[in-house]
């Protein structure tokens, strides 16, 4: 059965995009969403309606804009009872034996409902600021070795480890874990794509069209089974709801309405001048739909593209339409769904309530048919 992920905006959130500026680290820059801050409340809030609403996890990012995802987390599993949190960390920002050591915390405390995201980029400039300056296929390589360095801190009593990013000498961890939890992890470019089918246990891809995304999980495990290994495979999309499509396509546009002309900007320059394969994909599904109002498939829309980098891809139409195009991804080998959108509270209460019972019972009915 399909497992349901959505994220926190630790960053903040609100109904508009684009719309703000803020400054970190002395830089200015378009703030996505400013109009609601994460207090804990509201993201405490957030995740109690993700559990509720039927979602299994819930994705912590990071970032210099986010809040910690580790203080987050130890907060949050005192608000919830069943909520894994999947949360993230970049290599060059923390020591594996520092992360494995909180995550461990966590996970003990929490029951076993700590989850792993490995974060390999983000823009030079950001990276640069937190004084990772390591070129792409370097920051790949020291992931490869981060991982192996997790796997064997969660796998083994006591480890030496002589590698080129990492050394280690008689490491253990308490508290020691029950089960090695999975490590969940995206990238689209080459290397990363090497990394993925090696090292990780779920890989995480963002939307695209259903073609596009059938070619991107087809060659992720043709790469996984050259190594012998099978994965588990996610997908994510914005969520837009309506009564009517052209509800919900009006709901869309209203989403990026206030959006600054240096957000548009500035995600261009992020597009063009970044080293992100995968934000390259999607900004130039953006550029390529522009004639056809950002359409790109049957209730998939490339609006958001415009402002947002990362996952922007956006289911849009009625609760039915939208459990229609998940079904479809589901099909072709898709086992977790990464659901989100603007505002977030309101709509993961909305995919919670419509969407997710949906999905269930038409698959329920599938196998009740077979």
């Amino acid at each position: 059965m399909v497992e349901f992920i959505t994220m926190a905006p630790t960053a903040g959130d609100g109904a508009f995009i684009g719309a703000k500026n803020k400054t970190i680290g002395g830089r200015s820059v378009v703030d996505e969403t400013a109009e609601r801050e994460p207090t804990l409340e509201y993201i405490k809030a957030i995740a109690q309606a993700a559990e509720q609403g039927g979602f299994s996890s819930l994705l912590l990012p990071t970032g210099t804009n986010c809040l910690d995802s580790l203080a987050v987390a130890a907060n949050l599993i005192n608000h919830t009872e069943t909520l894994n949190f999947l949360f993230a960390v970049r290599p060059g920002s923390m020591a594996p034996a520092t992360f494995a050591k909180q995550f461990a915390t966590v996970h003990y405390w929490s029951g076993g409902r700590a989850l792993v995201n490995i974060v390999t980029g983000g823009s030079p400039t950001e990276l640069a600021s937190q004084g990772d300056f390591f070129d792409h296929r370097a920051r790949y390589e020291r992931t490869r070795e981060y991982i192996q360095v997790l796997n064997k801190f969660f796998t083994e009593d006591v480890f030496t480890h002589h590698g080129e990013h990492f050394q280690l000498e008689n490491a253990s961890l308490y508290p020691k874990l029950a089960s090695k939890p999975p490590i969940y992890f995206g990238g689209s470019s080459d290397i990363a794509l090497d990394v993925a089918a090696a090292e990780a246990d779920v890989y995480m891809l963002w939307g695209e069209t259903l073609e596009l995304s059938a070619e991107r999980l087809s060659e992720i495990k043709k790469r996984a089974a050259a190594t012998g290994r099978q994965l588990s495979y996610s997908i994510s999309f914005q969520v837009v709801l309506g009564d009517t499509e052209k509800e919900a396509y009006e709901k869309a546009n209203s989403i990026v309405s206030k959006s600054q002309q240096a957000a548009l900007e500035e995600k261009n320059n992020l597009a063009y001048k970044g080293e992100s394969v995968g934000v390259k994909q999607l900004h130039d599904l953006m550029e390529n739909s522009k004639d056809k109002n950002f359409h790109i498939g049957p209730n998939i829309w490339a609006g958001l593209t415009q402002v947002l980098s990362g996952n922007s891809i956006a289911l849009v139409g009625t609760p039915d339409q939208v459990s229609e195009r998940i079904i479809e991804f589901v099909d072709l080998g898709f086992d977790k769904v990464l659901l989100r959108g603007f505002p977030h509270l309101e709509t993961i209460k909305e995919v919670g309530e419509l969407v997710i019972p949906k999905v269930r019972e038409k698959l329920a009915q599938r196998q009740t048919i077979k």
